[in-house]
Formats: C-alpha cells, structure tokens, sequence
C-alpha cells in the first residue's frame, strides 16, 4: 500500500505545482489588465467610434444613431474634392520639408555642442527655450513678425536697401512662413534626442576611433552618427508623426490662406466639422490621416529592422574572419 500512496501523493503534487506555474504565467497578465482596460476605453473605442461614423451623413444637430448609413461614399467623394487633395499636398510638402531640416540642423547641433565647455550648459538652455512655448503664442509672435509695415524682417529688410517680402499674403512665402516658425519652435526637439543619444555613446569606441587617427569628422559619419541611428529613425518618426497634426501656429498665422497654400488636413480637418457641419466626412478625412501615419510608422520600424539586421552580419562576417 505504501507505494500506491507515494504514487497517489506524487500525482497530487505534481498537479498542484502544474496548477502553480501556470497561475505564474497568468500573473503578469493580471497586473497588465487595468491598464490594458484603461487604454481600450481610452483610446481603442474613440477610434473605433471615429471609424464606425466616417461611414454616415452625420451633422452635429444628429445623435449619431440618427445619422444616415452611407457606406464608403465620404471616403470616395473626398478623392473628387479639390481642396481635400490640395490640402494633403500642402500636409506633405509642409512635414517632410520642416522634418528634413530640422534633423540637419538638430543633429549639427547636437554634434557641435557634444563638449565640455564653459557655459555649456546655459547654452544648451537656451536652445530648447522654443519648444517650451506654448503653440498659440508662437503663432501670434510669428505673425508679426512677419507684418508688412511693422514686422521687424520688413523693417530691417527696408534699413538695408531691399523691398518688403510680402510673407503671409504670398502663396508662396506664406508655406516658406510657416515652414521657418515650425523649425524655429521645434528644431530644439530634435537637438535635445540627438545630444541626449551622443551622450550614451561609448566612449571606449570614440577613444580608440581616436587612437587611430580619425579626425572630428571622421568620427561623426562612420562612428557617431551610424550608432545613432536607432535614436535617430525613432526622433524622425515622432516628429513627422506630429508635424502632419501642426494646426494652432498655421490657424494663427494664416487661417489656411492666402487661398489654399497653407491649409493642411488638420486644419482642413476641423473647418469640415466645425464651419461646414460634416461630421462623417471629418471623420473620413481622420481616417485617412490615420492610415498615412500607420504606413509612415511601420515603413520607418522596417528600416530600423534592415539595419538592424544588416549591423548583425556585418558582425557576424567580421567575427568570422578575424583570427
């Protein structure tokens, strides 16, 4: 009998320390599950909304159960509509235009400052003042800045010699405007990421770099800037990702004018809801938005994954051939 009751004993044992492991692997997911509740409520059934109402003809005097089904005619009607693809080319050329620059300016920046010297620090502050400045009052100092008559760039352009640029009542120079006060306000953004990611370089890498013989410039595109790199395509995909939303310094400088110019879908986005009462369609135009940062996101994560990748085996190939 005693070896029945051993084997009996043992396969209790054994169930209850099955039992055991797998309440330890459900553990971790019952201390995530407030806030998994908290981030479906919060933001998984506000877009879920958006989407389900760019499917009506929804106006704000409609509860949105009273709204009309209509399908996909808000999204193919939109791609008919002059000002919504105009104002997409606009959200384009505005966002890959104040990327590109400030992350050369940025980077530059942060390469040059990556030093110890007196009154560096206050220096550094004073460089990332810009972004601390709310978006409304950016706009309004801006905007007068650039005034015809009293504007100080008109002003001094006129001490000099030259003509008055007319900045926010050209086409043309109201988007090279708003493209100057956006990488004014928020190159400093990308300074402070590159600055912080030179910072957490190791210093055994630039030393030998160093002992080798390379010069200062040397080090920074075949040392630095390739280890950056991560850093470097996550800060390009935040600000991309909140230069297509830009909507309060544009809404102040220039209301979306002269015409057209400088209206992007953001912008586009609220007059739709707010002047012309469609809901359904600024719906529809959110969504689009939506997808075109999704592809932008997964596009940059894909690269960041290919060289990744392509770092490995060029470690691996190196490994291989060194003695």
């Amino acid at each position: 009998s005693t070896p029945l009751y051993s084997s009996a004993a043992s396969d209790v044992y054994k169930r209850q320390l099955m039992k055991s492991s797998s309440l330890n692997k459900l553990t971790p997911y019952f201390f995530i599950a407030p806030a998994g509740l908290v981030l479906a409520l919060g933001l998984l059934y506000p877009i879920s909304y958006m989407m389900y109402a760019s499917f009506l003809d929804w106006n704000p005097s409609q509860l949105i159960g009273e709204a009309d089904w209509v399908g996909l005619k808000n999204y193919s009607t939109l791609w008919q509509d002059y000002a919504f693809r105009e104002s997409l080319w606009v959200t384009l050329k505005f966002a890959f235009s104040v990327v590109f620059i400030e992350m050369i300016l940025g980077l530059s920046l942060a390469l040059l400052l990556d030093r110890n010297m007196r009154g560096m620090s206050a220096l550094r502050t004073i460089f990332i003042l810009p972004m601390m400045i709310a978006p409304i009052v950016v706009g309004l100092m801006w905007r007068y800045m650039y005034h015809p008559s009293i504007g100080v760039f008109n002003r001094t352009l006129n001490s000099l010699g030259f003509e008055s640029i007319p900045w926010l009542s050209d086409s043309t120079w109201a988007l090279i405007s708003i493209i100057i006060a956006d990488i004014w306000q928020w190159t400093p953004f990308i300074f402070i990421l590159c600055l912080a990611a030179l910072q957490s370089l190791p210093r055994s890498t630039l030393e030998a770099a160093r002992m080798d013989g390379a010069n200062a410039w040397q080090q920074a595109f075949y040392i630095k800037i390739p280890l950056m790199m991560p850093v470097l395509i996550v800060t390009l995909l935040l600000r991309l990702i909140d230069a297509f939303k830009v909507l309060e310094v544009i809404l102040v400088m220039t209301n979306g004018g002269p015409g057209l110019s400088t209206e992007i879908i953001a912008l586009r986005i609220s007059r739709t809801a707010s002047e012309f009462r469609e809901l359904g369609v600024a719906a529809a135009m959110s969504n689009y938005l939506l997808i075109l940062l999704l592809l932008l996101t997964l596009s940059m994560f894909l690269y960041n994954r290919f060289i990744e990748q392509h770092r490995a085996k060029s470690f691996n190939a190196i490994g291989k051939t060194s003695p």
